[in-house]
This record gives C-alpha cells, sequence and structure tokens, in this order.
C-alpha cells in the first residue's frame, strides 16, 4: 500500500512540473512597450501614433489618428517587414502571420497575429483607437512586432478576403520600435 501511495505522489510531482514547465514556456508580458509613429503613403493625409502594452498574454494597442476619410474604417495591421520606405508601404511585407493561418477576425484563433480591429473614424477624419488582442510579442523574438510595421489601410478589411481582407491601398506606415 505505501508503494501505491508514494507512486501516486511521485506522478502527480511529475505532473505538477510538467504543468509548471508548460506554462513558463507560454509567452506574457509584464509591461514591454513599443510604439510607432505611422506617416502618409499612397498620397494620403493619414497619419497616426500607435503604442502596444504587453499585458499577461494579451497587448492593449492604443492610438490617435487623423487626415483619415471621414466617417468611415479603415483596415489596421501589423506587417511583417520593418519597412515603410515605399511610396505605397508595399516596403512593409504583408500581414505578420508567424502560425502561417488564414487572415480573419482579429482574436478568433483563425486569424494572422498581424490581424486587428479596423480603425474607426469620425466626422473629421480623426480616430481615437483602443484594442486588447493576443497571438503576437512585445519583443523581437518569433512572434514579436518590435522591427516590424504597423499599417493603416484607405478601405474596411472585411475579416475574410484572403490574404489580407480586401483593405485596399496603404495609406500610413510606421515603424514598430
Amino acid at each position: 500500500m505505501n508503494i501505491g501511495r508514494k507512486q501516486i505522489l511521485i506522478g502527480l510531482s511529475t505532473v505538477s512540473m510538467l504543468s509548471l514547465v508548460a506554462c513558463q514556456s507560454m509567452e506574457q508580458g509584464t509591461g514591454q512597450k513599443a510604439s510607432a509613429t505611422l506617416d502618409s503613403r499612397s498620397g494620403s493625409q493619414a497619419k497616426g501614433q500607435v503604442t502596444f502594452v504587453w499585458q499577461g498574454r494579451d497587448v492593449l494597442v492604443s492610438g490617435k489618428f487623423s487626415g483619415l476619410k471621414p466617417n468611415a474604417e479603415q483596415g489596421f495591421h501589423v506587417h511583417e517587414k520593418g519597412d515603410c520606405s515605399a511610396p505605397d508601404a508595399t516596403s512593409a511585407g504583408g500581414h505578420f502571420n508567424p502560425d502561417t493561418k488564414d487572415h480573419g477576425m482579429p482574436n478568433s484563433g483563425m486569424s494572422h497575429a498581424g490581424d486587428m480591429p479596423n480603425i474607426k473614424s469620425d466626422a473629421n477624419g480623426n480616430a481615437t483607437y483602443t484594442a486588447k488582442l493576443h497571438g503576437f510579442a512585445v519583443n523581437n523574438g518569433p512572434k514579436g512586432i518590435v522591427g516590424r510595421s504597423v499599417v493603416v489601410h484607405r478601405d474596411p478589411d472585411d475579416y475574410k478576403s484572403q490574404p489580407a481582407g480586401n483593405s485596399g491601398p496603404r495609406i500610413a506606415c510606421g515603424l514598430i520600435k
């Protein structure tokens, strides 16, 4: 009987250690921050400021934008390359997608890491933005966004068209640092 109890205790200890190791391997943040200043592209007047703050497994994304189409929605994504040098921001590459998933609704588990909710502008073409997202990290690791770019598109993301949501030309772009 004592041998059985001892084996159970050893088994439970092993399970506890494996659970601890598994939890430690999940990326989590404790306040790491990054930001981007977005400049106009594709002949637009759009510009903005975005901050990313890592909070556990989520990232709080906040931003302020101007020069957008009034009373409209614009697609908003993290792109794979930290390069906004092209006049149309195509140098930023495609959406950031380290898990090679289809494009989709943010936080659905069925989307690119770089998929974010649309920006909604007011009657003057200004917008304030806040979203809590997961699927990426505020660092420069494999799932990290530091060193990549963030892009505003002219049209709303439909969250279903592949590979990028049919959100039109890139009207603002900024390096995340």
